[in-house]
């Protein structure tokens, strides 16, 4: 809950989402009308938008922007001139925690409070504070640990 908490005051000094770089990139995302499989992974994990709290899909294809040095999707076009709701961010922090579930660097159960960093725009969970020093030698190998943990979690 105390990295819950940490995350929330990052998202309240981010403030809004809106950013002319945002909107290019969401733009750029939908233009071809594809996502990645690491996007659909991260969209089923996140769950929510984190402005208005709906589903997303429900309103369409969601949109990625950055909320400081992470990215999220939203669930529209209408909320990029919004502010994230600090309780739709801590949902969904927790959402991303409980679908990672293990550190990928020791392959361990998460503790009640782990640790974090964020690797290229995306928070990733680690047991201990030397896990993050070994994402950051080889942060591709880790992310795509993360999604292999998302895939079996979002498989059940």
């Amino acid at each position: 809950m105390k990295c819950i908490k940490m995350i929330f005051a990052l998202a309240v000094v981010a403030g809004t989402v809106v950013c002319g770089q945002n909107l290019l990139e969401a733009q750029q995302l939908q233009a071809d009308g594809k996502l990645s499989q690491r996007d659909q992974l991260r969209i089923k994990a996140q769950q929510i938008c984190p402005v208005s709290g709906q589903k997303l899909g429900n309103h369409g294809q969601p949109i990625k922007v950055n909320v400081g040095k992470e990215s999220v999707y939203l669930c529209c076009k209408g909320c990029l001139k919004s502010k994230v709701d600090p309780q739709h961010w801590s949902t969904i922090h927790g959402n991303f925690a409980k679908a990672q579930h293990m550190c990928p660097v020791m392959k361990k159960e998460l503790p009640q409070k782990p640790k974090w960093t964020i690797v290229d725009g995306r928070i990733v969970y680690v047991c201990c504070p030397p896990c993050t020093k070994k994402i950051a030698a080889d942060p591709e190998t880790y992310l795509s640990k993360v999604d292999e943990l998302y895939a079996a979690t979002l498989r059940k």
